[in-house]
């Protein structure tokens, strides 16, 4: 342990900084600025090196935390980035983007600000790129095994990756026009620029694992011709399926689901022509939800210029504080202020969305709102009497998602689905049909970005034994599981 006193010297929590607000709403760049040096050598010396460091578990990757917050503390970043790498195969993506679960479970922060995890991870990683550590992994041997993967987002990535280490010969495929999933057209430029992502897909390239674009299974090649052509396949197509709001006036003008806003407007970011692009510039804005998707799209509309955003959350609003239920080390649900709630706009909570009221034209030009009631059987619905109007000229839906696009894939082969609209699968990854197996939110539902890679990096473990026989592979979790004792 670098400094055993440094939790007790130094009690400050000092996060990555930002770029003032009136600046970075004139750009999709970046949000945040690198970190001094110094203090993030500092604040990882607040790690504890705890006897039993619970951020393992909070971490589905089970990254070697409390290591690699020494060796910065040390300077020793080189050694830092392989300890770093050891468990996560992308960790300038987790680093960015993960909402760091890990800090939950921070023995620290049972009695201090929890140790900035995510913020000595993202700065290792940009150590890796910045001195080119990243060089490629290529096998010393090929095994003459095949395996296709589905889907290009951080699942299927890192099932590639690993299974090209281990010398398979690894084809990924993706229907859009660049690889990236979500990662690529669902997160916002300033909360990740594509150049971050780019960087890896050529070390991946160069391992010798090979993409194809705009290539859709289940239309272009049959699952089940897919299936014959390759010794195994991996499903790691997501859950993008929206959970919809069939209401009154839904047909109307203006409303969209928020993944068609947020992926138009990646798309003109990196210099594509998008025809009638649902643009929020001049326009009252209204999302509908408050996690993640509606943060995204709260800091994409006012970088578009909107004449006012609001967000319409229907339950209550969280705590600011842990609350007793979900003591340490569990995850909390907290009222969250993220960078893209400090640009501005109104949150309201307990607002039940009756109706969508139109204009002559057809098109959105208000919402009708209720006070949220709880009934005693947990029901959530508008309270009689409570109805006001909210103006919107473009409402966005940002209610989560419902499951996996599964029509083909059920109807090419005997692959099934469960009740939560999920791919199923036995505890070693494989579905119904033999060496298929599914990987990520397709078989999960849903999820963080640290889920998806743990899983892609088990399922290559699982695939590695089927056609093998063994595996060297690490294998974090086993499907369908969680870390005992978090709300994960």
């Amino acid at each position: 342990m670098a400094d055993p006193r440094g939790f007790l010297k130094i009690t400050e929590r000092q996060d990555r900084p930002s770029r003032p607000v009136p600046v970075r709403i004139m750009d999709f760049k970046d949000v945040h600025v690198r970190p001094n040096e110094a203090t993030v050598k500092t604040q990882a010396g607040r790690c504890m090196d705890c006897g039993i460091p619970f951020c393992h578990t909070g971490c589905p990757l089970g990254n070697l935390i409390p290591e690699w917050n020494d060796l910065v503390r040390r300077g020793q970043w080189e050694e830092a980035g392989a300890r770093l790498h050891a468990t996560n195969n992308f960790p300038e993506v987790t680093g960015r983007i993960c909402p760091a679960p890990c800090e939950s479970a921070c023995v620290l922060g049972i009695n201090q600000p929890a140790v900035t995890i995510k913020q000595t991870e993202v700065s290792i990683a940009d150590q890796i790129f910045d001195q080119d550590w990243l060089e490629p992994v290529v096998p010393h041997r090929q095994n003459h095994h095949t395996v296709a993967v589905v889907g290009s987002g951080p699942a299927g990535l890192a099932a590639a990756q690993q299974l090209t280490r281990a010398g398979f010969t690894v084809v990924v495929y993706e229907r859009d026009d660049r690889i990236g999933g979500l990662l690529r057209y669902g997160i916002p430029d300033f909360k990740m620029e594509k150049d971050i992502l780019d960087r890896r897909l050529a070390q991946m390239e160069a391992e010798g694992t090979q993409f194809r674009t705009q290539v859709e299974i289940g239309t272009d090649i049959a699952w089940d011709e897919l299936r014959n052509r390759y010794d195994a396949v991996i499903v790691t197509t997501g859950a993008p399926v929206p959970r919809e709001l069939p209401i009154p006036g839904r047909g109307l003008d203006g409303i969209h689901v928020a993944m068609d806003y947020l992926v138009q407007s990646n798309r003109v970011v990196n210099g594509d022509t998008v025809p009638d692009q649902i643009s929020a510039e001049g326009k009252h804005v209204i999302i509908l939800g408050g996690g993640d998707t509606g943060a995204d799209c709260i800091g994409t509309a006012h970088r578009q210029g909107a004449a006012s955003v609001t967000t319409l959350a229907i339950g209550v609003q969280p705590p600011t504080e842990r609350p007793e239920h979900q003591p340490w080390p569990m995850t909390p649900q907290l009222f969250e202020i993220a960078e893209s709630h400090e640009e501005g706009g109104e949150r309201t909570y307990l607002a039940s969305t009756v109706e969508f009221l139109g204009d002559e034209n057809g098109r959105v030009r208000a919402l009708k709102v209720a006070e949220t009631e709880y009934l005693p059987d947990g029901r959530r619905v508008p309270k009689a009497g409570t109805e006001r109007e909210i103006r919107a000229d473009l409402v966005l839906l940002a209610l989560g998602f419902t499951g996996v696009e599964t029509e083909l894939l059920s109807a090419q082969t005997s692959v099934t689905t469960t009740q939560r609209n999920t791919i199923a699968r036995a505890a070693s990854y494989m579905t119904d049909h033999e060496g298929i197996f599914v990987a990520g939110d397709a078989g999960r539902g849903a999820s963080l970005v640290v889920w998806a890679i743990a899983e892609g990096r088990a399922c290559a473990a699982a695939v590695d034994k089927y056609l093998e026989g063994w595996s060297a592979l690490p294998s974090p979790i086993p499907a369908n599981t969680q870390p005992i004792g978090l709300g994960v």
